[in-house]
């Protein structure tokens, strides 16, 4: 604030000492404008001006420069002068601008404080009847099953247990994610960096062509790829975990983003992507690293979060996540369709705190489910 009104005062010191260089050449300045070719550098020249002096005796009207009265000029000059020399005596001590900000504090507070510029003039009053648009914005309910190609092309067709076979997809391209959902209901999509999107239902391409390529209607990095596609549930939870072995639970309905932009989810570090999102129900958590180590911990040792890097789910050390599941205790563990239940007394050797190293997987956690 103080070097800026410094700025300000030497700026116009410097212009009054140019009407004062002309203030008895005013005959000759005249001439100067009228006839000169060049008449700023012919000012600048006669009357040594620098180019803000010169400047500002050309954009005054000539018989405002003749109105001019010397002694104001040097009147205003003098003032000036003595706040110049104040402000650098200000600007020079630290605690003379302590000082000078409490006082003009005070004053504020003086003025402000209560009385007719201090009292509030505005009134509260109370906030208008909430208006409702649901009709407006209504949707018919209908079931609807949402396809995303491997290659990130997305569509909605009309109707739930449709036949696999019967969906038609681009040249190279091939089935990635379905859900069956309501045409009223939003869909969240989850991609590898960590960022989590959100798709209205309703507004989603119909019909047996290939659809739109989701990129069209989300800003989704191009490094990120979509790793789960799921319906809201204003209940719902989801176990979010990076490829690294952290991870945590997150509410669906924390992740709903209204920007296209999306909104970050699971902090992940350079280098590192989120290796699976899926729904959080059961009572324990099976993970598998590459290094063929399986471990299994109940799930209400994950914390629920709205934003996070999540917590070390296994010690994995230079090795990443091969597989994760959830799953019941009581209901055992169904590694692969078609496959008897793993009783609890059949898991009870991988059974440990959350973030322990495991034990080396049975041959058929090897297989892949």
């Amino acid at each position: 604030m103080f070097n800026h009104r410094l700025a300000a005062v030497l700026r116009r010191l410097e212009i009054l000492e140019g009407f004062l260089a002309v203030y008895l050449n005013l005959d000759e300045v005249i001439r100067i404008i009228r006839e000169e070719d060049h008449p700023k550098a012919a000012l600048m020249e006669t009357f040594s001006l620098s180019d803000v002096q010169a400047e500002a005796v050309l954009n005054m009207r000539l018989r405002s420069l003749r109105r001019l009265e010397e002694m104001e000029i040097r009147k205003e000059r003098d003032k000036l002068d003595d706040e110049r020399r104040s402000l650098e005596t200000l600007l020079g001590s630290e605690k003379r601008r302590w000082t000078r900000i409490g006082r003009d504090l005070d004053a504020t507070i003086k003025k402000f404080g209560t009385g007719a510029l201090g009292d509030r003039r505005t009134t509260i009053s109370e906030p208008p009847k909430a208006i409702d648009l649901s009709v407006a914005f209504e949707v018919d309910r209908e079931p609807l099953t949402v396809l995303l190609s491997r290659e990130g092309w997305i569509r909605a067709m009309k109707g739930h247990n449709l036949d696999p076979a019967g969906h038609r997809f681009k040249e190279g391209d091939d089935a990635g994610v379905s859900v069956e959902c309501q045409s009223t209901e939003r869909l969240c999509l989850i991609a590898s960096g960590g960022k989590a999107f959100t798709l209205k239902a309703a507004d989603l391409p119909r019909g047996r062509g290939f659809g739109q390529p989701v990129r069209t209607l989300l800003d989704i990095p191009q490094e990120d790829r979509i790793i789960a596609m799921f319906a809201v549930r204003e209940d719902g939870k989801r176990l979010i975990a990076s490829a690294h072995g952290r991870g945590m639970i997150v509410a669906d309905s924390t992740m709903v983003a209204e920007k296209r932009t999306g909104k970050q989810v699971f902090n992940i570090k350079p280098g590192e992507a989120v290796f699976a999102c899926m729904e959080a129900i059961g009572t324990h958590v099976l993970t598998l690293g590459e290094n063929k180590r399986a471990l299994i911990f109940p799930m209400e040792q994950l914390p629920e979060m709205s934003r996070g890097a999540g917590v070390a789910l296994q010690k994995l050390g230079e090795f990443t996540l091969r597989d994760i599941r959830t799953f019941t205790m009581a209901d055992g563990l169904v590694w692969q369709e078609g496959q008897r239940a793993r009783s609890a007394a059949d898991l009870s050797a991988w059974e440990a705190r959350r973030g322990a190293l495991g034990k080396a997987a049975a041959q058929w956690m090897l297989r892949k489910g």
